[in-house]
């Protein structure tokens, strides 16, 4: 059973060929009508998937401390732009800010930009962020210059990827083409070399790979305005160090799916090539550290303490719940990695070594 949005990719491949998965991908999430990310949340249980901030206040409200510190490291700007990518319900930065409120100064001289193409979404922002009078924008180039906080939690898995096979012949590029039918989405590699297979290293027959071209040019923009204008950027995301092989997946109703299956109603993303996005970025980085690594240097155990010291006996279990899933290796915690990007090498954040002292 196809969707709307799959006939008119059937359509177009008919007309045009077969496309890279990186055009499919970009389709399936962005189409200006039928696009995944245009349409109606699909966070929580009645979703498609749940990310870190909607698991527990915890999560935003560290960010928060960790986003204050390095607002005081940066010397007390009078004003910074603080930016969120892909910020969901704005349940991170609502947490964060509460959290905040105690931080002399830093409330003022925040300037809050969301950069965010679905339009469903910035109504519950809005709520969320009540007060703070947000901006919101399509991409981070309309961000207005400045000194920059930013947070990209679960956005860079988002981006479209292309995919690789190497053939005995050389790297060879995955495509959407159509099967005998006519109309039914399949993958098959490209007959050709394209220019991104052409610019592969070489590599034994049967090894695969991606490249997200979109993630690499965001993290050299990020990289461009922190060394023009002053700031740091966290990101946060499930990905890996080094090579890996083909990692889009595919969810819908929190369960995993076929790729192709039902375009613009479900949601793609891939690992995250962090050594890469390091490498994008032009400055000096921090990490990758584990997300369990990241919040329990930040403290959260003892956050968690403090919540269960005022709580009733389910709602302790739940906050024991939800640290375990943010945490424990087996869950969010190895898989997710975080990495600072930041303006001057010699002032370690916090989050990332042992030896920084805890910010709550």
């Amino acid at each position: 059973m196809t969707t709307e949005l799959g006939r008119l990719l059937a359509r177009r491949i008919a007309l045009t060929g077969p496309i890279p998965v990186a055009d499919f991908m970009a389709e399936a999430l962005g189409h200006p009508r039928f696009g995944y990310y245009r349409k109606a949340a699909a966070l929580g249980a009645a979703g498609d998937f749940t990310t870190a901030p909607e698991i527990s206040q915890m999560f935003g409200e560290l960010l928060g401390a960790w986003l204050a510190e390095r607002w005081l490291a940066m010397g007390r700007p009078r004003q910074v732009r603080l930016v969120e990518l892909g910020p969901g319900r704005g349940t991170l930065l609502a947490d964060a800010l509460r959290a905040t409120r105690g931080v002399a100064g830093f409330h003022a001289a925040l300037d809050l930009h969301l950069v965010d193409i679905n339009e469903p979404l910035r109504a519950a922002q809005a709520s969320a962020l009540a007060g703070f009078e947000p901006a919101w924008h399509d991409r981070l180039d309309d961000v207005p210059d400045g000194p920059l906080l930013l947070v990209a939690n679960e956005f860079f898995d988002a981006l479209p990827v292309r995919q690789f096979t190497c053939t005995p012949q050389g790297w060879a590029e995955r495509m959407v083409g159509l099967g005998d039918d006519g109309e039914t989405l399949r993958l098959a590699l490209a007959p050709g070399r394209t220019p991104f297979a052409a610019a592969l290293p070489e590599a034994a027959p049967g090894r695969q790979a991606e490249l997200c071209e979109a993630g690499l040019a965001l993290a050299g923009a990020i990289g461009t305005r922190l060394r023009r204008d002053g700031g740091w950027a966290l990101i946060i995301d499930y990905g890996f160090e080094g090579t890996s092989g083909l990692s889009l997946q595919a969810v819908r109703r929190h369960r995993g799916s076929d790729i192709l299956d039902r375009p613009g109603e479900t949601d793609l993303s891939a690992h995250v090539d962090f050594t890469a996005l390091a490498r994008s970025t032009g400055m000096p980085t921090f990490g990758p550290a584990g997300q369990g690594d990241f919040l329990r240097r930040l403290g959260i155990a003892q956050r968690a303490e403090a919540l269960k010291a005022r709580a009733t006996l389910s709602q302790r279990h739940a906050i024991d719940a939800a640290l375990a899933r943010l945490i424990d290796p087996d869950q969010m915690g190895t898989l997710f990695r975080v990495m600072a990007v930041g303006d001057t090498p010699s002032s370690e954040p916090p989050g990332f070594s042992d030896s920084f002292p805890s910010t709550t």
